[in-house]
């Protein structure tokens, strides 16, 4: 004898019970039985006091109804909270990201919390993965690198009531908070300051921009400062590549072979810059007598180039402080930070001279 659900089978003597096989009530099917919104019924388990008694009655009496756990994955615990915060950056394999990351870290210990950290090699299909392990194994908050990415993963974060910042980036108009820099202004700056030298050919050594906004809004800088001076967008040479010392040094020299060299390379972080700079050195080109190098970031490589490399200055420590603090406030009272905007700037050193 066999049923399906909640069945019980017998073979011969012996009676069996079996667990019903119907699958588990999820956070989605509470808030429809409720009528009300996914985000209602996340704040209810976490912030019950932000919810008018009526809808919050409503909502845990739906939530006994249907038996649902409010837990998801290694988030079972008193007050669902685990004290971790994750961290998903591009990659771990240069300093790009340390600085802040090493500050965002001292800022969460000083409170009590331990940081995850994932990287997502540039992959957008790897950053989803991630972002859904992390939650999975119960960070309470994530720290995001950029705007850019797929809707999907923001609707997640919201359905599971994850507190998400945005770092490395400024975007006002995106709603979503954020502590970080505005990347198309600083370029620019820089730019207008290489075009006011007298450089009128130039080159952009960056990563792949459709898949990275910081990527793309220096690109852009470029661009609104050559317009701003009246260069024709012709004498920018634009080389993607993936960031890497070697990388910057396979680009600088494919920019020195074009018919019409540039006078001033930018590079879209210091660790291309560096490389170039070794290219320089190895073809015999000096810098910056025959060509100017730029970075971004002003991380330590930069100041211990040779020559040593001007640059764009990112307060990273500055924007991984603020970040933990402003996860931490929200964690704390469940409410939202307001969007920070850090000051990125010009560097000058030694890669930078005028052009006769």
């Amino acid at each position: 004898m066999t049923e399906v659900a909640g069945r019980i089978e017998i073979y011969g003597q012996c009676e069996i019970v079996m667990a019903n096989t119907t699958s588990l009530p999820t956070l989605q099917d509470v808030a429809a039985a409720a009528g009300v919104s996914t985000a209602t019924v996340s704040r209810v388990i976490n912030f019950p006091a932000q919810v008018a008694p009526a809808t919050r009655a409503k909502v845990e009496a739906t939530i006994a109804q249907l038996g649902y756990s409010p837990h998801f994955g290694a988030r079972v615990m008193a007050a669902r909270r685990t004290n971790t915060v994750g961290a998903i950056i591009p990659t771990m394999e240069n300093a790009v990201f340390a600085r802040g990351l090493q500050a965002f870290q001292d800022e969460l210990s000083a409170h009590g919390y331990t940081m995850l950290v994932a990287s997502t090699g540039y992959s957008a299909a790897n950053e989803a993965e991630q972002v859904k392990a992390l939650v999975a194994r119960g960070a309470d908050a994530l720290l995001l690198i950029g705007h850019k990415r797929d809707q999907a993963i923001y609707d997640f974060l919201a359905a599971q009531g994850i507190p998400t910042i945005i770092t490395w980036a400024f975007d006002p108009s995106s709603g979503r908070p954020s502590v970080g820099f505005d990347n198309a202004a600083a370029m620019r700056d820089m730019a207008r300051q290489v075009i006011d030298m007298g450089h009128r050919q130039l080159a952009l050594i960056s990563a792949e921009t459709a898949s990275n906004d910081r990527a793309m809004e220096r690109y852009l800088g470029i661009q609104a400062a050559m317009q701003d001076k009246g260069l024709p967008e012709e004498n920018l040479l634009f080389i993607e590549t993936s960031y890497g010392i070697e990388e910057g040094a396979i680009a600088f020299k494919q920019a020195m072979s074009a018919s019409n060299p540039p006078s001033a390379v930018f590079c879209g972080n210091d660790v291309l810059a560096v490389g170039a700079l070794r290219q320089a050195r190895d073809s015999g080109i000096h810098v910056p007598d025959d060509v100017s190098i730029i970075g971004f970031d002003d991380i330590e490589l930069a100041q211990v180039a040779y020559p040593p490399l001007t640059t764009v200055h990112v307060p990273h420590r500055e924007m991984g402080r603020l970040a933990a603090a402003a996860l931490i406030g929200w964690l704390k009272d469940g409410t939202p930070p307001n969007t920070v905007e850090l000051l990125a700037y010009p560097v000058m050193r030694s890669t930078l001279a005028p052009k006769d």
